[in-house]
């Protein structure tokens, strides 16, 4: 396996894993999604896949394949200048996914650690994501490769 910045022949690797993580959501907070979507249209992952500033990589068995076994989308935040927040640089992950059929085999861990490298050589002070409490796999998941909850997003429900 090899984790590569993805190009458009990815499309549609990609698309199926963001219908997975789509169904995650739906089934955990289906007030809140809409069946049968996924995160981004064609032409959104596209723009995203040519932008510099949110760079995606995808994990594939070999050099020459577009098998997506796993992607993470990453997004470089600079605050430098910033009235309220210190001159620092983030690395926000915006999404992480490994196809059903191959997690538990490390991919989605190769595809943190390749971000965290990333965020390392670009000096980055941190890295962030958001994770759904209605996905606690994931939590998990961040946990144990030793993220901790630094700000917490709460809700009340109007009947």
């Amino acid at each position: 396996m090899i984790i590569r910045r993805a190009a458009k022949d990815d499309l549609d690797g990609i698309n199926s894993l963001l219908r997975q993580v789509h169904e995650v959501h739906c089934e955990g907070r289906p007030d809140l999604f809409k069946p049968g979507m996924k995160k981004h249209p064609d032409d959104v992952v596209l723009e995203i896949l040519s932008d510099d500033a949110r760079p995606v990589f995808v994990a594939v068995p070999s050099a020459d394949a577009h098998e997506v076994l796993g992607y993470i989308f990453c997004v470089l935040e600079d605050y430098n200048g910033d009235y309220m927040h210190a001159d620092i640089r983030t690395l926000y992950i915006d999404d992480l996914c490994v196809d059903e059929k191959v997690r538990g085999q490390g991919i989605g861990t190769a595809l943190y650690t390749y971000a965290l490298d990333l965020a390392k050589s670009l000096g980055c002070h941190n890295v962030t994501l958001n994770v759904w409490t209605c996905n606690p796999k994931a939590m998990g998941f961040y946990q144990h490769l030793g993220l901790k909850p630094y700000k917490i997003c709460m809700e009340k429900i109007i009947d």
